[in-house]
């Protein structure tokens, strides 16, 4: 049987294989902060998913062109290896499973920096979505008492930052290296970040990571996060980026938070009634920025730009 790879169905399979893949990733992280430091975790992350991908970067060199070196290097940072040290910080203090939820927050940001960032034409519809899914990520960090003055909510900060520099990365991929095969574009993204990142590993102290009762497995943990959350994973959102749209390949991040609950639930961590109901107010949001067209199509249309 022809598998139909331009197909909207071969599209859904991929999301739902990537959210099952990135769902597992904030339990991974949670398993390697057992003995390394978050930043350690998340440096080791980058660093070796650079050493897998450095192959492919060298095959494939004369493939880089100096007008995209910025963007790569943009992608490098902002799309992967800043995210990966402000997860595994967020996850010293919240549970995998809320960290899973917060990250569905990234299509808003996509949706947001397209339209007044990269000339990308929304609706009201679309607008209406983000602030629902903005309230439900307000209840989220907020907890059952919206305290914001300490505590773990703070550390949830962490993960809306990620996301918004996720935003950045979709946006950045979609507009700027359109043109690029998914595995050139992380092969040479990881190539310009993952130095600094190895060098970075040895101003760090992997005394306590050593002595530590848990040191193997969350090594390997550690090391099934970069080698497929990251490399498999990047490589796999890249070609939907290529194939779809920033906003409709973002919105893995919607399934995530399924596969990262049931994950979180497997390993004893809990989930609140305040929880499942804001999440539904972030999908009610992530359906109405989704929303088919012809059901918008009498709307007006909004550009910043």
């Amino acid at each position: 049987m022809k598998i139909d790879k331009n197909s909207i169905t071969f599209h859904w399979l991929i999301l739902i294989f990537l959210a099952f893949i990135w769902g597992s990733s904030f339990i991974l992280m949670k398993k390697g902060i057992e003995s390394f430091s978050f930043f350690q975790v998340g440096a080791m992350r980058i660093f070796i998913s650079f050493l897998a991908l450095l192959p492919v970067a060298v095959i494939r060199i004369k493939k880089l062109k100096k007008e995209n070196i910025k963007t790569y290097i943009i992608v490098g940072l902002i799309g992967n290896f800043l995210p990966a040290i402000l997860f595994t910080k967020a996850e010293t203090e919240i549970s995998s499973t809320l960290a899973g939820m917060l990250n569905s927050l990234t299509p808003l940001f996509t949706l947001l920096l397209g339209v007044f960032f990269y000339n990308t034409p929304s609706t009201k519809t679309k607008f209406a979505g983000v602030l629902i899914g903005l309230i439900g990520a307000v209840l989220l960090i907020g907890g059952k008492s919206l305290n914001f003055s300490g505590g773990e909510n703070i550390f949830g900060l962490f993960i809306i930052i990620a996301t918004l520099f996720y935003g950045i990365n979709s946006q950045e991929i979609k507009n700027h290296l359109k043109n690029i095969d998914s595995i050139s574009i992380a092969a040479f993204s990881f190539m310009f970040i993952g130095p600094f990142a190895g060098v970075s590993l040895l101003f760090t102290d992997f005394g306590k990571a050593i002595n530590s009762p848990d040191f193997t497995d969350s090594l390997i943990s550690i090391i099934i996060l970069a080698l497929v959350n990251s490399t498999i994973a990047t490589v796999i959102f890249n070609y939907l980026i290529s194939k779809t749209s920033a906003i409709f390949s973002s919105s893995v991040t919607y399934i995530i938070p399924f596969f990262s609950t049931i994950w979180g639930l497997f390993f004893g961590e809990r989930i609140f009634i305040y929880q499942i109901f804001a999440m539904i107010l972030i999908f009610a949001g992530i359906y109405l920025i989704n929303k088919p067209k012809l059901l918008v199509k009498n709307e007006q249309s909004i550009n910043v730009l």
